[in-house]
């Protein structure tokens, strides 16, 4: 494969379109399903990485009939790729900064244990203090909300810390109690002095695998002396239906504060307790990435925000 020259001599350099191609076909292994990720046609995302080829003078890719592969030199370049991709996002991110902060698109992820609760709050706060802003919502579990913020799908999100990854910021917003939702009639209905060590016999239903709530619960469990790997009473995929399974006399579920008022109202046949001090909480805070050229924009969000979510039943966090 002979690379090519542009005028007196000087090699091409790779184009944008190119090294995006490349980068997607790398992460996904699939020219369809790279094509759809970026919003190109299948075409023309073949075309720019054998264009890429070509430039380099150099095979990225090993196609076979089942799958694509990285040739050694495309895994190589495919880190390569990313780096200047990112690079240049960040170049993006620094000119609409420096140009008009608060303005464009924020993508903001939110966690589905969070969104129906604090969503309404955010938006009109969006709306009347920084109106130029367009947001933009995505609601995913916390590892595809990562995925996505690392990888510059998403600007910043709202979820349960601590995280523990390198590269990111918390900016904390506000911590929040947990409290048992029962059936009617149960004999902790009503209660606001239950020991934790009440968990160790309940039947507990909680959210399925994937979701951070569930990490979450089953730790506060195994804090409160419950057998690690005791078995549930149920799974769901949402609180709605967990609290419903709760209503159905299934058993009985962790649910935090805010989520509380919306849920329980969902049936008559449901009841509340809560926790002797200290009741087991969770942190929710709006997280960046570290170095962000929207940093400052983010931090004075993050103040807004603390300021716009008292009336919830929670406790602001300290900046």
């Amino acid at each position: 494969m002979a690379g090519t020259t542009g005028p007196a001599g000087t090699a091409r350099q790779p184009t944008f379109a190119q090294l995006r191609a490349f980068a997607a076909v790398a992460e996904h292994l699939h020219f369809r399903e790279a094509a759809a990720a970026i919003g190109m046609s299948q075409p023309a995302l073949s075309g720019a990485v054998a264009a890429l080829e070509e430039t380099l003078d150099i095979t990225l890719l090993e196609r076979t009939t089942r799958k694509v592969l990285l040739s050694p030199a495309g895994e190589r370049l495919a880190v390569r790729a990313r780096s200047v991709l990112d690079t240049v996002r960040e170049l993006v991110e620094e000119a609409e900064a420096a140009r008009a902060p608060f303005t464009g698109v924020l993508r903001l992820g939110v966690i589905p244990t969070c969104a129906p609760y604090l969503l309404p709050t955010v938006l009109r706060l969006i709306r009347e203090e920084f109106p130029a802003l367009e947001p933009r919502v995505h609601e995913e579990r916390t590892a595809e909300l990562l995925e996505g913020l690392a990888g510059g799908r998403l600007d910043a999100l709202l979820l349960a810390v601590p995280l523990g990854h390198p590269g990111l910021t918390e900016l904390p917003l506000y911590d929040e109690d947990f409290a048992l939702v029962l059936p009617h009639g149960h004999p902790l209905a009503g209660r606001r002095d239950i020991p934790r060590a009440a968990l160790r016999d309940l039947e507990l239903i909680l959210l399925d695998e994937g979701h951070c709530l569930r990490d979450q619960a089953l730790e506060i469990c195994q804090e409160a002396g419950r057998e690690a790997g005791a078995t549930m009473a149920a799974s769901a995929a949402g609180l709605s239906t967990l609290v419903q399974l709760v209503a159905g006399g299934l058993g009985v579920t962790l649910l935090p504060r805010t989520a509380l008022k919306v849920e329980t109202a969902r049936s008559e046949e449901l009841a509340t307790g809560f926790f002797a001090d200290p009741a087991p909480t969770r942190r929710i805070a709006l997280v960046t990435r570290t170095g962000t050229a929207r940093a400052a924009e983010f931090e004075t969000l993050a103040r807004a925000l603390r300021r716009a979510l008292r009336p919830l039943p929670v406790r602001i966090s300290r900046p």
